[in-house]
């Protein structure tokens, strides 16, 4: 670690594994809802338990890009942080909003209030006022890292992070903006949960990536740099109109079922890309980095997100396809392995690299690390499979035989429980993790207490 300011990223990794470490169990007892459907329905309904497991998922993501961001933006930009102040103040106001958001969750408070209320949009249910911070922390962010770049060296790197953490800011407003045309408001909201995963968090997540690939790998940045700009010229393209894939049946026009058939079949090509850069980079670069575990996340994200948000996603992109499988379990097998591949994976390999520079320590518990990233890969693999065959079978019941939904879901059972237990393993290795990460080996505290004077 060159730069003190980089420290900044520590506090924000470990909000982001403590919320990591929330989801993943929210997750876990969502799941065996699924199993034992009145398990805790009066306490804790399956929609709250729903909103903090979707809603934990996507700030600790955030709070991974933002820490990621302290770290690696110093170094390329070879300048300290514009300002700390703002950095902690910033992370302050969203642990505050998701605290806020918790609690309205849980005990359904000022139900109806329009500011203080809980409101309906899926994954938007925030209230306004956490909304309102969020904006605010996202402003403060932008502010303290515009800065800091705008003074020091520019690069590829940190022009894409910028860019895809503005998109992040600016495609948020449409949360806002609630249209009383129900046709009209899932366009909207579109922009925000579409328009963020598949186009603007792509762009966070390439940067990363390439950083992460510098760093590992020793291979000349202008190499790099060539890899990412074409990286996000093909998920921009293909990205944005592929937005249209989720206006097939919602009420707009019906050009809408070719645009998005057409540009969603595309969305494929970045993350192929990705694959081949990140192998190719290893390849030439043929560096022994002792950071084994960092790049073994790396790699892994590019193969996950490759599979996950590419070929899981293009299985029921397209509208013939589409029109059965909407609103399935195929659509949650592609949702679990797209988020974990492309998402998690990126900030659990940054975390793992930064780690023993922010700790001032050597690579510890890489083994453990390891283990960590085979049991929840293995475990997501196969809680994709399952989850896709539940779609497979749901979708011919369901929307070929015209089956009830509650019969159909009964059908289901066995699939569930394999899920759970898919889920169960899975958050061993998140906790396994957490623990490699941060806790260091018992040797190597011994090795750093002198001892004691005779």
């Amino acid at each position: 670690m060159n730069y003190k300011t980089q420290k900044i990223a520590l506090a924000y990794f470990g909000v982001a594994m403590a919320l990591f470490a929330i989801q993943v169990l929210g997750g876990l007892l969502a799941g065996f809802i699924y199993v034992a459907p009145n398990f805790l329905s009066d306490l804790m309904p399956f929609n709250v338990v729903r909103m903090l497991h979707t809603n934990a998922l996507v700030v600790w993501l955030l709070l991974g890009f933002f820490g990621a961001a302290y770290y690696l933006v110093p170094e390329e930009a070879e300048r300290d942080i514009h300002s700390p102040t703002i950095a902690y103040a910033q992370l302050a106001l969203l642990v505050v909003g998701t605290l806020g958001a918790v609690v309205t969750y849980v005990f359904n408070l000022f139900e109806g209030n329009f500011l203080l209320g809980l409101q309906g949009r899926e994954f938007l249910e925030q209230p306004l006022w956490v909304k309102l911070g969020i904006i605010v922390a996202a402003l403060m962010f932008l502010y303290n890292i515009s800065m800091t770049v705008l003074k020091g060296k520019k690069t590829a790197i940190t022009n894409v992070l910028l860019l895809g953490l503005w998109g992040v800011a600016i495609f948020f407003l449409f949360a806002l903006y609630v249209p009383a045309n129900l046709a009209l408001d899932k366009m909207y909201w579109w922009y925000v949960i579409h328009l963020w995963v598949e186009g603007v968090w792509e762009l966070v997540m390439a940067s990363i990536l390439a950083f992460l690939m510098l760093k590992l790998t020793g291979v000349d940045r202008e190499v790099v740099e060539k890899w990412i700009y074409v990286i996000v010229a093909l998920a921009l393209f293909s990205g944005v109109l592929g937005t249209g894939h989720h206006y097939y049946w919602i009420g707009t026009p019906k050009y809408w079922t070719w645009i998005g058939s057409i540009f969603s079949a595309l969305e494929v090509v970045p993350f192929f890309v990705m694959v081949l850069f990140s192998f190719s980079m290893v390849w030439k670069g043929g560096r022994d980095h002792p950071n084994k575990a960092a790049m073994l996340w790396a790699l892994g994200t590019a193969v996950m997100a490759f599979f996950g948000a590419g070929v899981w996603g293009f299985m029921h992109t397209l509208s013939s396809v589409n029109f059965y499988s909407h609103g399935t379990q195929v659509t949650a097998a592609h949702g679990h392995l797209a988020f974990f591949g492309a998402y998690v994976s990126i900030n659990l390999a940054i975390i793992t690299y930064a780690m023993p520079y922010l700790m001032k320590r050597e690579p510890y518990n890489q083994v453990l690390n390891m283990i960590s990233f085979w049991i929840m890969n293995s475990s997501m693999v196969f809680m994709t499979i399952v989850l896709t065959f539940a779609g497979t079978i749901q979708t011919h019941l369901q929307r070929v035989n015209g089956d009830a939904y509650m019969d159909v879901q009964e059908q289901l059972h066995l699939f569930f429980v394999m899920r759970f237990g898919a889920g169960a393993v899975f958050v061993i290795g998140a906790l396994l993790f957490i623990y490699a990460t941060f806790v260091p080996r018992k040797e190597l505290i011994t090795a750093a207490t002198p001892a004691p004077a005779e």
